[in-house]
């Protein structure tokens, strides 16, 4: 699909779940290539981007779709139901063009999107670049880990810091992927596809037009989804990927392995008919389920306020962490005990139980989920003044 969706959110998200549904076998099916490849394979950035996919945070004004939070964690949940790292690339790459798209300047837009064209993009916002400021923009340097989806990339955009009146400001550069060095060290145990490598560059002059304030910077076009900010404009896309993984191992699990019999005597009994597998399978749709729902319940919330022109409190944006890394922890969970009970066929490569748990407890070190976002939470629920939800 490559043509507008419908601005109403109701068909809008049920068009781009239209969408998934309809690329769903090729992703599926090009997941042991992807993951062979370490990177995404043609087929399949090919059917994301038929399907209109990367547009889903983009500006309208440009071609894209600016999905609201919640739509957004049920499309990228579709999508890592069939194709784990298909819908992190997804994720990823989403916010590396809808970002640019949002805050550079009509002059960068005008090269990053000619003619209208939407480009594949990659980025990592931890500001691990250096500059120096020189006359009309910056010479950049630095070398940037987890790229995901860079090896397709066309453009990258990454964090670093200036120096500028004696003071740190954190910017975002922009600049094309042939410009940096792809270093082939996505050697992992799991989200192989993802093709996360490292790149650097060294010296690299970006025009100040390639540029904005990462933390103070104002959208120049697009509406209130760029008002929500940080962390709430990147946590939501964790919780749906968390939960896809997590439906997709309960439901493999379901599929597949409950009518196999395990044990040492000549009288087994299937799983299906044991308890504890019986408990594990209601308890994780149900885990599931609530996690879900308080996901689209505090996504919407943030949504009904930057479409009435407020900004998130700094509460609502360590709720929107917290739930992220709530609904990490769940499918993790789910995952896990999936695997546990399905027993010694779960570790072969053509299992799906293992590379969910490979999937999971790589997804889970990210930074943006990690247990600090409870702190933060739980800090600003005691009344600590001045709790940093990016901490």
């Amino acid at each position: 699909m490559t043509g507008a969706y419908p601005a109403n959110t109701v068909e809008s998200r049920q068009s781009l779940l239209d969408a998934v549904d309809e690329i769903a076998d090729v992703l599926r099916t090009q997941v042991p290539t992807d993951e062979a490849n370490c990177t995404l394979s043609p087929e399949s950035i090919n059917a994301l981007e038929g399907a209109g996919l990367f547009r889903l945070k983009l500006p309208t004004v440009l071609g894209g779709v600016e999905a609201d939070p919640a739509t957004q964690i049920l499309v990228l949940e579709a999508l890592a139901k069939v194709n784990a790292a298909a819908s992190w690339c997804v994720m990823v790459g989403a916010t590396s063009v809808g970002l640019p798209g949002a805050f550079l300047p009509d002059e960068a837009v005008t090269e990053v999107f000619p003619s209208g064209r939407i480009p594949r993009g990659a980025i990592v916002a931890m500001p691990a670049g250096k500059t120096e400021i020189i006359e009309g923009g910056y010479l950049l340097s630095g070398r940037w880990p987890f790229g995901s989806g860079v090896r397709h990339s066309e453009w990258i955009a990454a964090g670093a810091i200036v120096q500028r009146d004696g003071k740190s400001e954190r910017r975002m550069m922009v600049f094309p992927t042939t410009s940096a060095t792809i270093h082939d060290n996505w050697q992992v145990a799991g989200l192989k596809g993802t093709g996360s490598c490292d790149f650097s560059v060294e010296r690299l002059f970006v025009p100040e037009a390639f540029s904005w304030d990462q933390l103070n910077g104002a959208p120049k076009r697009g509406g209130p989804l760029y008002r929500i900010g940080h962390p709430g404009f990147v946590a939501n896309e964790h919780a749906g990927f968390a939960l896809g993984v997590g439906y997709r191992a309960l439901d493999s699990f379901r599929e597949r392995e409950v009518a196999k019999k395990r044990g040492y005597t000549q009288k087994l009994s299937s799983l299906a008919s044991r308890p504890a597998v019986q408990r594990m399978i209601g308890s994780g749709d149900l885990r599931l389920r609530a996690a879900r729902a308080l996901a689209v319940e505090i996504n919407d919330t943030v949504w009904q306020t930057v479409c009435t022109g407020d900004r998130p409190s700094t509460r609502l944006q360590g709720e929107l962490r917290a739930i992220a890394t709530h609904c990490t922890e769940v499918a993790l969970d789910v995952v896990t005990e999936a695997f546990r009970y399905s027993g010694g066929g779960a570790i072969y490569q053509d299992n799906i139980l293992q590379q969910c748990l490979r999937d999971m407890n790589v997804a889970a070190q990210h930074l943006m989920v990690s247990e600090i976002a409870y702190e933060n939470l739980g800090q600003m629920i005691l009344g600590v003044p001045d709790v940093n939800p990016m901490q």
